[in-house]
């Protein structure tokens, strides 16, 4: 079975998961030993993942995000499309869909979805917090793992319970169940 790049940045996550047929994972597996490109997505995308999942979490400076978009647009070529920018955003599209098959493929049964995500005991039902729309975590305001700080909304810990958000483990972990 002849498989093509395209073809295995598609399939990327479903082979990390193990949820592609034997002939496809053959197939794939001889790909990785003869293209380089490939085989740096895959290695990527696993780092992505393992990144992601690490609970011990680096607080990145606030405006880093914008900074990072707007060195990354000055660096991009205006009309030419180049096979370094098609792999990026193919890469981009793997982990992106490969981060939400994990995602759901964790979550559900009413069960929280990492370690990071434990039920409070004893947060103060009145104490004034902040939630990041689309968000799962709420943090006093003074936390430094906030991430999307252009969406934040305050309302009291009751609330962002009520709404199914969980304490960080970081600013609130004097609250946590351990």
């Amino acid at each position: 079975m002849v498989i093509r790049c395209e073809d295995v940045w598609r399939e990327i996550s479903n082979y990390m998961d193990g949820d592609v047929d034997p002939a496809l994972r053959a197939a794939m597996e001889e790909h990785f030993h003869e293209c380089k490109d490939c085989l740096s997505v895959l290695e990527g995308t696993r780092n992505v993942i393992q990144l992601y999942g690490d609970e011990r979490m680096i607080p990145v400076p606030l405006g880093y995000s914008h900074r990072l978009h707007r060195r990354l647009e000055g660096n991009m070529p205006g009309s030419r499309r180049s096979f370094l920018g098609w792999m990026v955003a193919a890469a981009a599209a793997v982990v992106t869909v490969g981060t939400v098959g994990v995602a759901s493929s964790i979550s559900g049964g009413g069960k929280t979805r990492s370690e990071l995500a434990r039920e409070g005991t004893g947060v103060p039902p009145d104490l004034l917090v902040v939630v990041s729309d689309g968000g799962k975590i709420f943090h006093i305001p003074e936390c430094s793992v906030i991430h999307d700080r252009a969406h934040l909304r305050t309302l009291a810990a009751r609330e962002a319970e009520q709404q199914g958000f969980v304490p960080c483990v970081r600013c609130l972990k004097r609250y946590l169940k351990s």
